[in-house]
């Protein structure tokens, strides 16, 4: 037993062994434990270099008739003797009216240059009547808005008059391993030039924020107020800006890396704006059926499943199923790979595109516009197949708004899937459009007829069908 002397007897020998083999290992020149790592006795002498170089920010915006619920969220942070029917029925003040709200928020951020330009989180300063920083000796200043992008959560603030102020470095986030020590400085709570440590936890992550995430994961404690603060590595540079947590996870925040931001915060400095590159297509990462599917190697490239009618690439000649895998000679693994490429790319530049279509690989140029940030990325014929249990219809606009999809485009309907019929064991759905049989193009029910006659009965059917909310896939219907 665990509790008695010979399992406590056993537990340390065990422990004694353990023990002297780490000590053999280490006392050995040029041997190292499989086990043996290197952490930092102090974080002291970086934080001390590097403090100078954060702000705490606090702003004061206007909530137009403003209502209890915003007294209730944003009044007292720390609490206090709050009557509960003052903050829910104050603000009435008995006339029936709503008055505006004055609401308070904090924020971190931190110095980039010696002409005072500070970076921060889009949602620290958005909508703020006033901006206001403190420095690390609790100087304050007035900032103004140099610009932002609501798309990147980034934003690029300036103070004046600042004399012997220290910026911080922006490093590399494209080197930095999972794994490796960081550093968080910032004003949670508004407790100001809080620092904390950590390691990171992993990288690309994506949170849906937006349709640019691409996420620095870190246990480095992160709270409301850090928000804007820079993440540091070892050498004390900035290698993200800290952005968000989980509310209901303990020790996981995310941070923008500093590699997207630097290009950013140049546009926001240059031009007080961000513009970028738009291709007009729509794209799905390629799943391994659909690799197999269009004889490729490797799942690597992207899938463009629409085109843009009059957009960049419909002029270019870049056609539905091309298979993008590089721009500009970078290679393009998934989708965010491209819009993120294509995002960066200024405005009118000439792009090399390289793509495979019907087999063979091919090359265009096109030439990107401005991206608009608003802009999102005949009579019913029913035929029945009843080998494989599937019913389809022409595509139309009334059957179409009855499975929310676009009854404009091409292919056939999936209305009806038998029971315990070989369709349904391939997990064909009504609602699915069938594009292609065995890769060749159904526009019609005419043409789903035939190409089912086609293909004999012993012959496996692998059908290109496009599902709502989930793009293409590829289902193949095994014979018996």
């Amino acid at each position: 037993m665990i509790g008695s002397k010979a399992g406590f007897r056993y537990f340390r020998g065990a422990f004694i062994v353990w023990t002297a083999v780490a000590l053999i290992f280490t006392a050995v020149p040029g041997v190292k434990s499989a086990f043996a790592f290197s952490a930092p006795e102090s974080f002291s002498e970086l934080a001390e270099a590097v403090k100078p170089g954060v702000v705490n920010i606090r702003t004061v915006k206007t909530i137009k008739g403003g209502s209890p619920v915003f007294r209730h969220f944003f009044g007292k942070p720390f609490g206090g003797n709050n009557n509960p029917f003052e903050e829910f029925f104050g603000p009435f003040k008995g006339d029936g009216t709503q008055r505006d709200f004055k609401q308070r928020s904090l924020g971190s951020g931190f110095i980039i240059d010696d002409q005072g330009f500070i970076v921060t989180n889009n949602h620290v300063i958005e909508d703020a009547d006033q901006i206001k920083v403190i420095l690390a000796d609790d100087r304050e200043f007035d900032a103004e808005l140099v610009g932002r992008d609501a798309k990147t959560d980034l934003a690029l603030i300036r103070i004046e008059g600042a004399k012997d102020i220290k910026p911080l470095e922006l490093g590399d986030s494209e080197k930095l391993k999972v794994g490796t020590w960081v550093v968080a400085i910032g004003s949670p709570f508004g407790l100001e030039q809080t620092v904390t440590a950590g390691i990171v936890s992993a990288k690309g992550r994506i949170i849906g924020s937006g349709p640019y995430d691409d996420f620095i994961q870190t246990d480095a404690s992160i709270n409301p107020g850090n928000s804007g603060g820079p993440l540091l590595n070892m050498d004390g540079e900035v290698v993200g800006i800290n952005t968000a947590i989980i509310a209901s996870g303990q020790g996981i925040g995310f941070a923008i890396p500093v590699d997207l931001a630097k290009g950013i915060i140049k546009q926001l400095k240059d031009k007080g704006e961000v513009t970028r590159g738009w291709l007009g297509v729509g794209i799905q990462d390629l799943t391994p059926e659909l690799a197999e599917y269009y004889g490729l190697k490797t799942k690597e490239g992207v899938l463009v499943t629409q085109v843009f009618e009059g957009d960049p690439a419909d002029k270019a000649g870049i056609k539905v199923n091309d298979i993008i895998l590089t721009v500009d000679g970078q290679k393009v693994t998934t989708g965010r790979d491209l819009s993120a490429m294509i995002a960066n790319t200024p405005v009118g530049h000439k792009t090399k595109i390289q793509l495979i279509r019907d087999d063979r690989e091919k090359t265009v140029t096109v030439t990107l516009a401005k991206r608009d940030d608003d802009e999102p990325i005949v009579a019913s014929s029913e035929r029945e197949n009843g080998e494989l249990g599937i019913e389809v219809t022409d595509m139309d606009s009334d059957i179409a708004r009855r499975f929310g999809i676009d009854g404009k485009e091409d292919g056939v309907l999936v209305t009806d899937v038998k029971d315990d019929s070989p369709a349904r064991e391939a997990d064909v759905r009504p609602g699915d459009v069938i594009k292609e049989i065995n890769r060749n193009v159904v526009k019609d029910s005419r043409d789903f007829a035939r190409l089912m006659k086609k293909y004999q009965e012993k012959e496996d059917i692998q059908l290109l069908v496009k599902r709502r909310n989930a793009g293409y896939r590829v289902i193949k219907i095994e014979r018996q």
